[in-house]
This record gives C-alpha cells, structure tokens and sequence, in this order.
C-alpha cells in the first residue's frame, strides 16, 4: 500500500527527540527546521509535564501545541492551557490506594503543580531537572483529588510497577489510561488522555488526515500514537514489543535515531511507497 505525503510529525520526547543525556543534537534540530522549509509541521507530545516542554520552544522554533502529560494537558508556547483531561474524583484516591499497596510510590500533578510524599524519593531529584520544575511536599494527598491530569507510581522495584499497572487496568478499566513512560514510572490519566488522542487533537487542528502524520517513539505510551498515524516509527533503544507495534524502526537516540528517521521517510524521500505494512 502507499503512504500519503507526510504533513505533520509528531514526536515522543525522552528516549526519541533528546538523547539520554536530555540533550538536542546539531542533526536534530536542523532535521527539525528542514521539516519546517518544506511545509511540514513539527510538534512534540511526552509524559513530562508541559512546563518541561517549553525548553524546546526556542531551540526548534516551535509555535506548535505542546502536548504533556500523555496529552492530558495541551498548551501552547506561552503555557495558555489549549486542553485538559484530569481523573474522574472517585478514580484518584483509590488508584493511590493500589500503588500503596504495592509498595510503589506516588507523584500527583496538577496543573502546574506537582505533590510527592518523598523529595528524597527515586527519581525525583532527576526529575526535577529534567522537567525544570520543583516538587511541593505532601506527607499525604488527601484532598487532591480534583483536577488531577497525572498520577505516576514510581519504583525501581520493576516487578511492583508491573503489579500495580495490571490491577490498576483491570479494576479501573474505561476510567483511567495506565502505560509506562519508563521501565519504573506508571502513568495514570484519564482515558482519553494518551498520545493517540494527540494525533486526533492535531488532525482535527491542522485539517491534516491521520494517513498524512508520521509518529516516533520508544516506549509503551508510544504505542497508541503509532495506531492512529500513517507511518510509525520506533527507536532502536525500544524494547521489542514497542519496535513490533511501528512500521519501522529506526537507530537509538544516542545514534541520531530521530534525525535519521525524519530525513529518511520524510525530507529525503517525501514520495517513498511501502508495500509491506500490511
């Protein structure tokens, strides 16, 4: 079958458009202008935080909605909130509950705001720097639970987040949208919230038809963008089951795996056909 000209990529962040070491590439970026000098349009969706997307405002020019949070939260470059997905009131306490048990520790994000139990907890001092924002400690969250947009269980103990994303799926199906943005991070949000309502929202936008957007990705809250686009592609550094679920699979992020992804399928071969995708 043939794939229409791509109009618009879409792109995870961590583990695709930044390296390991959270950083933008020379290739990268001029990847990323040379999508915009032949009309295609750029923008990015990830589990961060939207304020932890608006580092990527200047370096690549970016007038595109930013879709955080697994796109429960669009805003646009000056962080005017464009959309919001939070939990249903009677979904957040007991998803707590299921993490506590578990063992796995809890974030809270709401709005702008994000609550942890731990400042010293696992993660949370790389978060801050990678999402350039600070934690307010809560000994407890009671009282949290309206406009929540994120819950994320947090453990190194990889078997528990496992655990706790299966019972969190099956008792709270049709109510919240549980996927890992990392071995050791589950996201949980509204339903609707994950990174193929991103596409939808960004069809709808731009006038652009699913078949004509291309996504890039690595981890499992990739998977439901790769559903609902024309082309999809996974990184090198994605594990199997994420690289089964794309079309493709280009190079790692620390080997140029966006770069080379989008100057292959999209700048320098705009027309090229794929006969095998079915």
């Amino acid at each position: 079958m043939s794939i229409a000209p791509i109009r618009l990529v879409l792109s995870d962040v961590d583990g695709t458009l930044v390296t390991s070491q959270k950083n933008l590439t020379e290739r990268t970026i001029r990847a990323v202008q040379r999508l915009r000098d032949v009309g295609v349009i750029f923008a990015i969706t990830s589990a961060r935080p939207p304020q932890g997307l608006l580092q990527f405002v200047e370096p690549l020019d970016m007038s595109t909605p930013l879709a955080g949070f697994n796109g429960a939260m669009l805003v646009d470059k000056d962080s005017n909130v464009l959309e919001v997905k939070t939990i249903g009131l009677g979904v957040v306490a007991p998803v707590l509950d299921v993490l506590a048990a578990h063992g796995v520790g809890a974030w809270v994000f709401r709005g702008a705001e994000w609550f942890v139990s731990d400042e010293h907890g696992p993660h949370v001092e790389r978060e801050a720097f990678i999402c350039q924002c600070s934690p307010i400690m809560r000994a407890a969250f009671t009282g949290l639970d309206a406009g929540v947009a994120k819950i994320v269980g947090v453990s190194d103990d990889l078997d528990a987040v496992s655990a706790a994303q299966s019972e969190i799926a099956e008792r709270f199906e049709g109510h919240v949208s549980a996927t890992r943005s990392q071995p050791y991070y589950l996201d949980v949000t509204h339903p609707e919230a994950n990174k193929g309502s991103v596409v939808t929202y960004l069809s709808a936008l731009y006038g652009i038809a699913s078949s004509g957007i291309l996504t890039i990705g690595d981890m499992q809250n990739d998977v439901s963008m790769f559903g609902r686009s024309g082309l999809s592609i996974a990184m090198g550094n994605a594990e199997p089951a994420v690289q089964s679920a794309a079309h493709e699979v280009t190079s790692s992020n620390n080997d140029e795996g966006f770069a080379r992804a989008v100057e292959y399928f999209v700048l320098d071969r705009p027309e090229v056909r794929f006969s095998d995708f079915e």
